[in-house]
């Protein structure tokens, strides 16, 4: 798996309107959509967040005293890089207009009519 910065490469971290028939096209419905976008979002978020304490845990500082907190400057950097990264809801949005994401079903559910 790339890390985060390859695959949010030239992706821009504005919100814009989408076309609601667009995005139903692949499943046939708007929630089943929603839903697939919001779950690749999740996984994305977790990820993100792995990735960032990873490389914040590679400049920590380890002190006994809380009076020698330093500001680590690497730490700075890449603590900005993440905030200035796109919505996970976004790049998920993005990987799914795109084409780029497998969609699976497991099975339908059966709806019951009383």
């Amino acid at each position: 798996m790339a890390d985060i910065k390859t695959r949010v490469q030239g992706l821009d971290p504005n919100v814009k309107a989408r076309d609601l028939v667009a995005l139903a096209a692949t499943t046939g419905n708007i929630y089943e959509a929603i839903s697939i976008i919001e779950n690749r979002a999740s996984k994305l978020n977790v990820d993100i967040k792995h990735e960032l304490h990873g490389k914040l845990e590679e400049f920590a500082i380890v002190t006994d005293r809380i009076e020698e907190i330093q500001e680590n400057k690497e730490q700075i950097e890449i603590s900005k890089f993440y905030e200035r990264l796109p919505n996970p809801t976004l790049i998920a949005t993005e990987e799914y207009i795109g084409g780029r994401l497998d969609i699976e079903y497991t099975g339908k559910a059966e709806i019951d009519e009383e």
